[in-house]
């Protein structure tokens, strides 16, 4: 039973007073990060680049107009948006930022047009130059498109005469590409259907150009902080990100000091309690049954994902196929991409779900009426979504869908969000009803405990996060400025993801183990709301880190800076969570083995992924130079499999440790599948994804993003043989999740050979009788 007197007695000891904190401390931090994260975007949304009504040359003639640009960041979307190529560093990787290729090809147009009148002017001739010969014409260049020529009166923008020759030569280079694609970088030919098209999206990329160029007002720096990197515009880091770079190691070191001063004079925590006996295998009931299944369907989407990231990974050294087979006609590398980031949220998010299914009448002891049957509902209406949103999304890359069906039913074009409207609202849909099955079965506990702070109330608590912050992606469509969609979209994958997913898998992991008798339920209880403070104050906040370079205020940077520093100081207590779940296997008497073991590996994966690799980019002085390129997986790869793939399959293992069989239970089939998935990871780091992003980083600090985006680099030796060279950790990986999919198939198939677990009144009936 929870000690609510831990948050309730009225004659608490000093002890009792700091823990009376808790729940308070954290609904005022709370109350305060989102204050200032929704003033930000307040500000985020008042300080956006214009999106001028007309871009006119100096005779006045209408070179482009809103209407273009706008129209062509919806069709741009629609085709995929961020899986080919990014914009404003926000995409894939192989093909080029459209923002920094634009910018530096109207650059060199312009450079040429003041040199000898010519826009055909190539890098190779500006190198050519004297030096100071070469100095005065990027000078002219940098004036040209540093000098802000938007009138806020008139909402209209003049361009040079040099802008405005040069501009026109780029629409006939990008009219080519667009039309005829690239090999190199994975573009289908006919990738936009008519010369419409092709000119409305080149708009957009130059609109994006221009505000990443031009100084905004009172300002000596662009729109998007002087990102790229281009050393031909003027386009150099502001020297306040040298100095916000500094505070925020200074902010780390402290917090850290801090956090293990208050950590270590605290008084011992309690015991880890002896467990007694081994525990038994339990009798599933009946919706735990169903709820196995969700384990089966993510294995399958595991395995899909996996195949995707093969095929997405292998375009970066066989631009139109696989292996001589002519993929890029059937399933276009934006396609690839997008199934394989969709897929990694999809099959993580099902094993939690499915572990809230399963924990819920385990914790509250009741299985209500037809809970089976609300749990095989939820699995078919989950299905539905993740294959109708999989086929929607190829539909609008190929070009099956139009620009507005592809928005309702097929791709939003954004990463991580790219399910089409439709299927985005039916999934929240989804979330609700899974939230009130949970909820019908852990009303008893509910009941039980009383206390609104109590463990089991936070476990609600958790659980309602999860449907609510996902709707947050609501808040934008296809033609909501770029700057105001990425700042929501940023509240959904670092909000949603990083954050309250985190901290709900944080409770089940405490309820989990209090329930098993490891912990006392208040030491687990205290444990949640400290790390959940912790995580939720420096998180929150935090997101903005993302939104350096995104059209936002000169502040977002400092506060970005700052925070996302602070969100590396919850990861100092992974290694005491790591040394107190060692201590649990032990206790455990290995039949947690398994589960215990992936829940240290996602501790550890989130003190290297999140913590190392993250902290690693997250310096504006750092992100300036690596923002879009593949230092970013680094990151990505290693936090969102290392910590939420590996914390998404702890959950399935407790879940499924519960009610398999022994003989079903492979001790040597999860061994094996444990090291192997871990260790393909480890080495596809290594040997692929490090050696890669730093050669590309390198590029960008010596010649500019445009350059560390350019084919030249992307086709580079280096660049192709650390594909390959990623390939057996690929393959490790791979064989490792094989090995776990042969081992939950045969674990479901055990239990659904299993006797069905009779309810108490069933119960109490057979024992009159």
């Amino acid at each position: 039973m929870t000690d609510t007197t831990v948050f309730n007695s009225g004659t608490a000891t000093a002890t009792r007073t700091r823990q009376l904190s808790f729940p308070a401390w954290l609904v005022l931090i709370c109350i305060v990060a989102f204050t200032v994260l929704l003033a930000a975007g307040a500000a985020i949304w008042k300080n956006a680049p214009p999106v001028p009504d007309f871009i006119r040359s100096p005779k006045q003639e209408i070179i482009l107009t809103k209407a273009e640009i706008q129209a062509g960041q919806e069709i741009y979307l629609a085709r995929g948006g961020q899986h080919i190529g990014s914009v404003w560093g926000h995409g894939s990787y192989l093909a080029p930022d459209w923002t920094a290729d634009v910018l530096h090809k109207w650059g060199l147009a312009t450079a040429g047009v003041l040199y000898n009148n010519n826009p055909n002017f190539l890098q190779a001739d500006l190198a050519a130059l004297a030096a100071p010969e070469r100095a005065s014409l990027q000078a002219q260049v940098s004036e040209e498109f540093k000098t802000n020529r938007y009138d806020n009166q008139t909402h209209s923008l003049t361009l040079t005469n040099a802008q405005t020759e040069g501009l026109k030569y780029v629409f006939d280079q990008y009219h080519n590409l667009l039309t005829y694609g690239s090999s190199i970088h994975s573009i289908p030919q006919g990738w936009f259907k008519d010369d419409t098209q092709i000119r409305n999206v080149t708009a957009f990329f130059a609109w994006t150009a221009w505000a990443a160029a031009a100084n905004r007002p009172n300002a000596p720096f662009s729109y998007t902080a002087n990102w790229p990197h281009d050393d031909l515009i003027g386009n150099q880091a502001p020297g306040q990100f040298i100095i916000w770079s500094i505070v925020s190691i200074i902010v780390l070191i402290a917090g850290i000091g801090a956090f293990l001063f208050v950590y270590l004079t605290q008084e011992e925590p309690d015991e880890i309690q002896p467990v007694p006996a081994r525990p038994a295998v339990r009798i599933p009931t009946p919706s735990q049954k169903v709820t196995s299944l969700f384990f089966g369907v993510a294995m399958v989407l595991f395995l899909v994902q996996i195949v995707m990231g093969m095929f997405t990974a292998h375009y970066a050294v066989e631009g139109e196929g696989f292996y001589g087979i002519p993929l890029i006609k059937f399933l276009p590398y934006a396609a690839s991409r997008t199934w394989h980031l969709q897929l990694a949220v999809f099959w993580i998010a099902t094993c939690w779900l499915a572990a809230g299914l399963y924990f819920a009448p385990r914790f509250g002891g009741f299985e209500p009426k037809f809970q089976a049957l609300g749990n095989s509902i939820l699995l078919i209406a989950l299905t539905v979504v993740v294959v109708g949103s999989m086929i929607g999304s190829w539909s609008a890359i190929t070009g099956v869908l139009d620009v507005k069906n592809s928005f309702l039913w097929g791709h939003q074009g954004y990463e991580y969000i790219e399910l089409g409207r439709v299927w985005q609202l039916l999934l929240i849909g989804g979330m609700i009803f899974w939230l009130w099955l949970m909820y019908r079965a852990f009303k008893p506990a509910l009941i039980k405990e009383k206390s609104p702070t109590g463990l089991s109330h936070f476990f609600l608590y958790s659980a309602i996060t999860i449907p609510l912050f996902y709707s947050v992606g609501l808040a934008y469509t296809n033609r909501t400025p770029l700057s105001i969609a990425e700042y929501w979209r940023w509240w959904v994958v670092h909000l949603w993801v990083e954050g309250f997913f985190e901290v709900f898998a944080t409770v089940v992991i405490a309820y989990l183990c209090s329930e098993l008798g490891f912990l006392k339920k208040s030491s687990a209880l205290r444990a949640t709301y400290l790390t959940t403070i912790l995580y939720l104050g420096s998180g929150v906040v935090g997101t903005l880190h993302h939104l350096y370079f995104s059209g936002t205020p000169s502040f977002i940077a400092a506060l970005g800076a700052v925070f996302s520093a602070l969100e590396v100081v919850p990861l100092t207590l992974i290694g005491f969570e790591v040394l107190q779940t060692l201590r649990l296997s032990r206790e455990a008497e290995g039949f947690y083995r398994w589960p215990l073991r992936f829940f240290i590996a996602t501790c550890i994966w989130n003190l290297i992924g999140a913590g190392v690799f993250g902290f690693l980019i997250n310096p504006p002085i750092v992100l300036y130079y690596s923002q879009g390129l593949n230092t970013t997986p680094i990151h990505a790869h290693a936090a969102l499999f290392g910590v939420y793939g590996c914390l998404a399959l702890a959950l399935m293992l407790f879940a499924l440790r519960e009610f398999v069989p022994e003989d079903a239970w492979n001790e040597n089939l999860l061994k094996f599948s444990f090291w192997m998935i871990n260790g393909g990871l480890v080495v596809m780091l290594i040997f692929g994804l490090i050696p890669n992003g730093f050669y590309q980083l390198a590029q960008s600090i010596n010649y500019g993003t445009w350059y560390a985006r350019s084919a030249e680099v992307i086709t580079s030796p280096w660049m192709r043989w650390t594909v390959w060279l990623r390939i057996p950790g690929d393959i490790i990986f791979a064989i490792g999740t094989l090995a776990m999919f042969f081992f939950t198939v045969r674990a479901i198939y055990a239990i659904f050979r299993f006797p069905v677990k009779a309810s108490k009144p069933e119960l109490k009936a057979a024992e009159q009788s």
